[in-house]
Formats: structure tokens, C-alpha cells, sequence
């Protein structure tokens, strides 16, 4: 990982809702806590490399987003980072969430990908999808509406 990819990593932290997160390489492991500090440490090489888990990031809704639709009743779920929009675990599972469904908090509702890792991102309050504002594989910044939603 060079330089770039970490100082990357530690913004992209920074912006998020997570506290810690740790980070093995074959060659490498950090961790970082928002409690203590950033360590880097060599680690022994190991034959194979784990799979990312997701990580849950409870995604931050507002009403104040503009749309173009002007629906009173209508609040968000926004990206708490910047990376890449994904509906569904995997490229052939089911979305985790369609236009109609009715979500509880805490339910993931989809996955940002950022430096290879695999956020959830959670709905704060029960709600109904209204419109999914992303298309798959996208590209989001920070605080990109994600979902148009209603609290119920």
C-alpha cells in the first residue's frame, strides 16, 4: 500500500461514522481508532488473503437534500463516505432493498465500497423506499442521497 492509499484511507475514516478499523496486507497491518492513533506494523505473509467483510455504517438522513421531485414527506439515507454504490452482496444475489419495501432501523439497505472495503449501510429509522436515486456500481461522494425514503 503506498502513501497515497493510506493518507486516502485516514480521510475517508475520518468523514465516516466508524471508530476503529483494522487493515491486513500480506506485507502490512493498520489499524486505526479515532480513541488512540495510527499504527502500522509488518505482519508474516500468509498463503491466502481473506475476503473483506462489510463493515455496518449507519448512513445519516436528512430532509434538506435537493431532488428533483418536491415531496414533503420524503428524507433520505446518504453515503457517510465517498466510494462505490453497490444494491446486493454480490454481483448474483438479490438487491438488499427494492422500491415499495418497507425497512427497519438497522436493516442494510446497500454497500459502499471504499479502498476495498465493504461498508453496510444501515437505515436509522423504519422507513419505505420511495426510489433508489444511484444505479449499481456507481460512484458516490459524501453525503450523495442514496435513497429517497419515507419514515413510517
Amino acid at each position: 500500500m503506498t502513501f497515497k492509499e493510506i493518507k486516502e484511507l485516514i480521510e475517508i475514516f475520518d468523514e465516516s461514522n466508524l471508530t476503529k478499523l483494522s487493515l491486513k496486507d500480506k506485507e502490512f497491518k493498520i489499524e486505526l481508532d479515532k480513541n488512540i492513533s495510527v499504527s502500522a506494523a509488518p505482519v508474516v505473509a500468509t498463503p491466502s488473503t481473506p475476503a473483506a467483510q462489510p463493515t455496518p455504517v449507519a448512513a445519516t438522513p436528512t430532509t434538506t437534500a435537493p431532488v428533483e421531485s418536491s415531496d414533503d414527506n420524503a428524507d433520505y439515507i446518504k453515503s457517510p463516505m465517498v466510494g462505490t454504490f453497490y444494491q446486493a452482496p454480490a454481483p448474483d444475489a438479490a438487491p438488499y432493498v427494492k422500491v415499495g419495501d418497507k425497512v427497519k432501523a438497522g436493516q442494510t439497505v446497500c454497500i459502499v465500497e471504499a479502498m476495498k472495503i465493504m461498508n453496510e449501510i444501515q437505515a436509522e429509522f423504519d422507513c419505505e423506499i420511495l426510489e433508489i436515486l444511484v444505479e449499481d456500481g456507481q460512484a458516490v461522494e459524501f453525503d450523495t442521497p442514496l435513497f429517497k425514503v419515507k419514515k413510517v
